[in-house]
């Protein structure tokens, strides 16, 4: 059985991972008879959002422990991550892509990585593994690597910033998946578009299947 290992990056779209995207992977990578095992930073998450409203919260939590909702309990933290033991790994995304494993959606074009979302995807690239970007979580690819194809969907920043840092960007729409066949890198839209949740399911299900097809 091939194992996937998805990173989080909290619980909820505007301050962690999105919670339709991480749970539709699961299901998808379920469906297409792979195992899973869920990974988050155990950092502290760059600010909380009330979703209910949009506001800021005066409050701090943590990363790791956020995304531990979403994978009930079975995440580990990713500085325990080890690429010989997975086939595959996945970021769905959510603002946290960009507020907790980098830093794009406040420094932008001066984004970092964290450094263990840096090291599990370096590591994944260097075994000749592939790696799975969904929503946001493009720029984070774009932060480390030049010459891949991406796609945030239609998206104007992030597809500027993708070609500033020597990428190419592709227009996507719902469902569709960029492969870049030659370094093994596959990113899909989701809710970068103005998407519905069956859209989301049919992007995790084509991701997760063009992963399959190199494993």
């Amino acid at each position: 059985m091939k194992r996937f290992a998805v990173v989080l990056a909290g619980c909820g779209v505007f301050d962690g991972a999105e919670i339709h995207e991480a749970v539709l992977t699961l299901l998808a990578i379920d469906r297409a008879g792979a195992s899973w095992q869920c990974f988050a930073p155990d950092i502290a998450q760059r600010h909380v959002v009330n979703h209910l409203t949009g506001q800021e919260m005066p409050e701090k939590r943590n990363v790791l422990v956020e995304s531990a909702r979403i994978a009930r309990g079975n995440i580990k933290p990713l500085s325990r991550f080890n690429a010989t033991e997975f086939d595959a790994l996945i970021f769905p995304g959510g603002f946290g892509a960009a507020k907790n494993l980098c830093d794009w959606a406040i420094r932008g074009d001066a984004c970092t990585v964290n450094p263990d979302v840096e090291k599990a995807v370096r590591s994944m690239h260097a075994a000749g593994k592939p790696v799975g970007a969904m929503c946001i979580a493009p720029v984070i690819l774009a932060r480390l690597f030049k010459g891949i194809s991406l796609t945030t969907g239609d998206d104007p920043a992030s597809g500027k910033f993708i070609e500033k840092t020597g990428n190419l960007y592709a227009r996507t729409t719902h469902g569709e998946v960029v492969t870049d066949r030659d370094r093994k890198f596959f990113t899909t839209p989701c809710y970068m578009l103005d998407a519905s949740i069956s859209q989301i399911a049919e992007g995790a299900e084509n991701i997760v299947r063009e992963i399959m097809a190199y494993l």
